[in-house]
């Protein structure tokens, strides 16, 4: 049986930055979602599954949701990649909105992504802009981190990737 594999889906770029360190880090095999095949990805001991978060949802779940029967005898890890800074309380939702089910007793782990309007799609730009504007409306003193990292980053091109964010990701790896 092989090592492992790391599956990801990555929009504008920073779950892929993610997986591809993790796969010098670990010497695992890396491929997209869009490419990957259950009857492939079995043949692995450890599977790791990188994807953005977007509106709350992690991108690219609906495959492991879709083949976790298959995959319920590996060793599996999540890693969940978004543009707000880590808040436990925050990390605490998407875990329970995200990890249902049979992915409910799977480790989640979480890595500051990137903020590039230029690169986002129309839509995606659109929706930002709209949730500026109504967060604009609050007082900042009332902020969550969430709000406050949407609000220093309009209008700015940011890169908040950083390999330590898979550190313990990696801890629980070699366990």
């Amino acid at each position: 049986m092989k090592k492992g594999i790391i599956i990801y889906q990555s929009k504008y770029g920073a779950t892929k930055k993610y997986a591809e360190w993790l796969q010098t880090m670990t010497d695992f095999y890396c491929i997209e979602v869009s490419k990957a095949m259950a009857g492939e990805v079995i043949q692995y001991e450890t599977v790791v599954f990188c994807g953005g978060i977007y509106a709350s949802g992690i991108a690219g779940l609906s495959f492991l949701k879709k083949n976790i029967e298959k995959f319920k005898n590996k060793k599996m890890a999540i890693l969940c990649v978004g543009a707000s800074p880590y808040d436990e309380s925050a990390f605490t939702e998407i875990k329970e909105h995200n990890l249902t089910g049979d992915l409910k007793n799977i480790p989640l782990f979480y890595g500051r992504g990137a903020w590039n309007e230029s690169k986002m799609k129309f839509m995606d730009r659109t929706l930002c802009k709209m949730l500026q504007k109504s967060v604009a409306k609050k007082d900042p003193s009332t902020y969550e981190p969430w709000m406050k990292a949407l609000m220093c980053a309009k209008g700015q091109n940011c890169d908040w990737t950083d390999k330590k964010y898979l550190v313990p990701l990696l801890e629980y790896l070699e366990n």
